[in-house]
């Protein structure tokens, strides 16, 4: 490529009518530098649509502070766009503006910005791409407009609750909690012998207790969301995982509509908004409403899991451990031994990291792009055709995966709750791999 390039090379504009006779070329990288609330749905303000356009990878502006010129490289990267040949970003006209320029100088290639969104969103013939649910996936703006009395877009229809989750420590609810939250300890909604959700009697007495019923619409958080293997409750502080785990219990047990503070308690701090330290209590109701579990497919046991293995071609049995958890050099807890995996498991080639399913090199805590996640299945033979079942070492990381696959929309997914921590109890019934696996 050029050693340099023209002035305002980023500063190039492509209109409404050639972006759209242009999609679709594999030359031509489309960068979206608007926040992810709007890349994975929901409108800006005024817009007539929410979404993206086709093709678009999500790399908001308030990333580019924190990314030297080596670091933005690796992501452009990583996200395919050095191999095009001409790059497009659109966003508002200062956002895209700054990105355009920076990634120019980054890239030394073409860029063109798009300041016209509104025109695109207002067009109902040109395409626009979005996260089926993205509705259950809320930002902290959008929270804050509900809990002061506002209506956002697809805001509950009747009653709400806020729940700070974790797992058995509420003292760091009593340190400082969002305005009206109520506190959720997963151990009410899991046995913490072995990490299982609680049977159907003790669910329905739980959610009772906490003033949930079936048609409540339940707002889950947490506070951090990463917690070393080697402490005495692993995963204690990965609060937005707990939050992932409670959203597949509530929904297994009926709640019609689970949404997640995307980025959770630190998205809120980020973004300005106050804490409280008042306790807040439940309020029981005298009933849940409906039956529990209402979903019961959305978790297996181990015959299931058991049957998913046997039909390769139609189900798949993910692993979303980490790489040397899948290979077997390390267990990944400390009281889970021997090391290894489910015999015929799928990895869940999402990256070596437990929590790969947020955002990597520390940028933010949310949802990874979603298109990056469903490519990196895709890549394995993961695909929303099959019957596809989660599990890590018990139900979290895999909780949080599920929650991601049904965002996308995904209908026969679930999580075999048991996990390794069950699986391998029994070796001699229950088959283990170490090792890299051989590849077909």
């Amino acid at each position: 490529m050029a050693a340099s390039l023209p002035a305002g090379l980023g500063h190039l504009e492509i209109t409404t009518a050639e972006l759209s006779r242009r999609l679709g070329e594999s030359a031509l990288g489309i960068i979206d530098v608007r926040p992810l609330s709007r890349y994975n749905g929901w409108r800006e303000a005024g817009a007539a649509r929410g979404g993206h356009i086709p093709g678009a990878v999500a790399l908001p502006a308030s990333w580019l502070p924190r990314l030297d010129e080596g670091q933005l490289h690796v992501l452009l990267d990583e996200k395919g766009i050095t191999r095009s040949t001409e790059v497009v970003v659109y966003g508002d006209q200062k956002g895209s503006s700054l990105a355009g320029e920076r990634i120019a100088d980054t890239l030394q290639a073409p860029v063109r910005t798009y300041t016209a969104w509104d025109e695109w969103s207002a067009d109902t013939r040109l395409p626009l791409e979005r996260l089926a649910r993205y509705e259950q996936l809320v930002d902290s703006d959008w929270l804050a407009e509900l809990l002061s009395g506002g209506r956002p877009e697809a805001a509950p229809d009747g009653r709400f609750l806020v729940f700070h989750v974790n797992f058995g420590f509420p003292e760091e609810y009593a340190d400082g909690h969002l305005p009206q939250a109520l506190y959720l300890d997963t151990n009410l909604l899991e046995s913490p012998r072995d990490w299982n959700r609680r049977s159907p009697g003790d669910l329905e007495a739980a959610l009772r207790a906490l003033g949930i019923t079936s048609e409540t619409t339940v707002i889950l958080y947490g506070r951090d969301t990463e917690g070393a293997a080697n402490e005495k409750w692993p995963g204690r502080r990965a609060g937005q995982i707990a939050a992932s785990r409670a959203a597949l219990i509530l929904t297994y047990c009926g709640v019609e509509d689970v949404r997640l503070l995307d980025g959770g308690y630190d998205a809120w701090v980020q973004g300005g908004h106050p804490l409280e330290a008042i306790p807040r209590f439940p309020a029981s109701v005298p009933s849940f409403g409906a039956v529990v579990p209402a979903r019961p497919e959305l978790i297996v046991d181990i015959e299931e899991a058991k049957q998913i293995l046997a039909d390769p071609d139609h189900a798949a049995l993910v692993s979303v451990r980490t790489w040397n958890e899948h290979i077997g050099t390390v267990s990944g807890y400390n009281y889970i031994q021997p090391a290894g995996r489910i015999a015929g498991d799928v990895w869940g080639n999402c990256g070596s990291d437990a929590y790969h399913m947020q955002h990597y090199r520390n940028l933010d805590n949310t949802m990874r792009p979603y298109p990056e996640i469903a490519a990196n299945w895709q890549a394995a033979a993961i695909t929303p055709d099959k019957w596809v079942a989660f599990y890590c070492g018990t139900g979290w990381r895999a909780s949080e995966t599920w929650f991601y696959a049904h965002l996308m929309g995904w209908q026969t997914v679930a999580v075999y709750d048991g996990g390794w921590w069950e699986w391998s109890q029994d070796p001699d019934a229950n088959p283990i791999e170490v090792g890299a696996p051989v590849l077909p």
